[in-house]
């Protein structure tokens, strides 16, 4: 197998390939290619969903299911994890998982995810993502941190069938702060693309942050904010009403937090916008949410995520 290539999204965006040189673009050669390929599905027996395929690349690896929420025996609960400590210059990653027969799972990644100082080439992220019918999905993972003069590129194909449910979340933070770094990277690239099950468009949503190029705390782009998420509920059009008045209703009680939510065109789903200046207060909106929306779907709780 080609790993570049199948590591590679397609069509990256002609800012993002600026910065290859021109013998870098006649030569394939890359960083680390990190691979994860999950295929979740209930087992008939436990009535748990498990994990019934599973395929890892180092420097990405995965943890075995966990059953940690009282109120959905059946969800499992699973991590990516990176030994690598971080994406560097030329890195490829691609994350594939796919869910069916009514399997129900809650995936995170084992921290942040950072992108280290770069000094040529970009890195790339693939992360594609299959529920079938009758499936809850939530993939939750912890904030992206590009440091100093960094290039990131993350494509993301989302395909949900229209019985299935949804909940995907970014957040991407100004870099290191405590070191002193604030949007001294160079860009980071985020394109979603969601679908349904018969492949018509549900929605597409592209994030193109160039702090050196642009001034973000300009209205309009940032403001007075330094850290931006995105929230995507994916989900039948009977709950989207009801969770824009919840979730909005929540926003507005956030002193520290502004935002809102909006819903697809088709009306069968929602995304939230979310701004503020701690991780804390983003990741405790966007666990709110999460809670809502399990609440509204599946009449369950959401007891936290369990992190060291």
């Amino acid at each position: 197998m080609d790993y570049v290539k199948f590591s590679t999204p397609i069509n990256i965006p002609s800012e993002i390939l600026a910065y290859r040189s021109e013998a870098q673009k006649l030569d394939e050669k890359t960083g680390k290619i990190g691979i994860v390929q999950l295929s979740l599905e209930e087992d008939i027996e436990s009535k748990k969903t498990v994990i019934k395929e599973q395929y890892a690349k180092v420097p990405l690896c995965i943890q075995r299911a966990l059953y940690l929420e009282e109120s959905i025996p059946s969800m499992a609960y699973i991590y990516i994890i990176s030994p690598s400590g971080g994406i560097l210059q030329g890195d490829r990653y691609r994350i594939d998982i796919s869910l069916s027969n009514h399997a129900y799972a809650h995936v995170t990644t084992q921290g942040a995810t950072r992108i280290y100082k770069m000094e040529q080439d970009f890195a790339t992220q693939m992360v594609n993502i299959a529920v079938g019918d009758g499936c809850y999905f939530e993939y939750i993972p912890d904030q992206i941190i590009p440091f100093r003069n960094s290039r990131f590129c993350q494509v993301v194909h989302l395909k949900v069938h229209e019985g299935a449910t949804m909940i995907y979340s970014e957040m991407l933070v100004p870099g290191r702060v405590a070191s002193g770094e604030s949007f001294e990277y160079d860009i980071c690239y985020i394109k979603t693309i969601a679908k349904d099950n018969v492949e018509k468009l549900r929605f597409i949503d592209i994030m193109k942050l160039e702090p050196k190029k642009e001034n973000l705390e300009s209205f309009g782009i940032m403001n007075n904010f330094e850290i931006i998420a995105n929230v995507y509920i994916l989900c039948k059009e009977k709950y989207v009403s009801h969770l824009k008045e919840k979730i909005n209703k929540k926003m507005k009680n956030k002193n520290k937090i502004y935002g809102g939510t909006s819903s697809f065109p088709n009306n069968n789903g929602a995304v939230v916008r979310i701004l503020g200046n701690t991780t804390k207060d983003v990741k405790k909106i966007i666990f709110d949410i999460l809670s809502i929306s399990r609440q509204t779907i599946l009449g369950a709780s959401f007891s936290g995520i369990r992190k060291a």
